[in-house]
């Protein structure tokens, strides 16, 4: 019985390592938030893009939303956990989170939604190796190709189709802080309508990516 287990974790270990590879250079076929989404009866639309078909624009907007420190840090924001930690003490009806986008992704791509346990120490995995194996560039293009934008609206093309008509390579910078600003909650926070909320936070978003743009670490990642 012991061999039989430690077989099976072998064959596991090795699909999931060779599945993280295939994923540096193929979107993944679909993920499991994906299909909740359609489970749900909230549909998929979603159109993969290359990093170059992409605007500079939506690049910025969702690091100066998301994770501005994204360029520079290992996967892992330790100071905003911490912070994160100390808050949810004191507030225990309330939840923060403190997820990087390169922790975003790994739950996205590779795992569900949710909040246990057992979710977060795989999540703390799969960033890890995503990180040392994809690098930064091919995190943030996964990030904008499967990060839901919208109730059944998958990646930054599908959500410049939905909510401006338009292609993502094309998304002006209010447009970007405006899609960027419904990340936290994109089923509750919209373009089209214009929610409240993101109507009070894109303007912010614009002023953190004038803010973050001349940065060397950011010029390099939103080319």
């Amino acid at each position: 019985m012991g061999q039989f287990f430690l077989k099976l974790f072998l064959w596991l270990f090795f699909v999931q390592l060779t599945y993280i590879f295939f994923c540096k250079w193929i979107n993944p076929p679909i993920t499991l938030t994906q299909i909740s989404s359609v489970v749900h009866g909230y549909g998929l639309k979603r159109d993969y893009v290359d990093f170059n078909e992409m605007s500079p624009n939506i690049k910025l907007a969702v690091m100066a939303s998301e994770d501005q420190l994204f360029p520079t840090h290992s996967g892992f924001n330790i100071d905003a956990i911490e912070k994160a930690v100390a808050y949810n003490k004191r507030h225990p009806n309330k939840t923060r989170g403190a997820s990087t986008i390169s922790q975003q992704v790994a739950k996205n791509v590779f795992l569900w939604q949710g909040k246990s346990y057992i979710r977060k120490g795989l999540e703390v995995y799969f960033t890890f190796m995503i990180e040392h194996i994809w690098g930064k560039k091919r995190i943030l293009e996964m990030y904008l190709n499967v990060a839901e934008m919208g109730k059944g609206v998958f990646g930054v093309q599908a959500a410049a189709k939905n909510d401006f008509n338009t292609n993502a390579k094309s998304l002006t910078r209010a447009q970007a802080a405006m899609i960027a600003a419904c990340l936290p909650n994109p089923k509750v926070y919209t373009v089209r309508p214009l929610s409240r909320y993101v109507a009070g936070r894109y303007g912010d978003i614009m002023e953190q990516m004038n803010d973050l743009q001349p940065v060397p670490e950011i010029q390099k990642l939103i080319k």
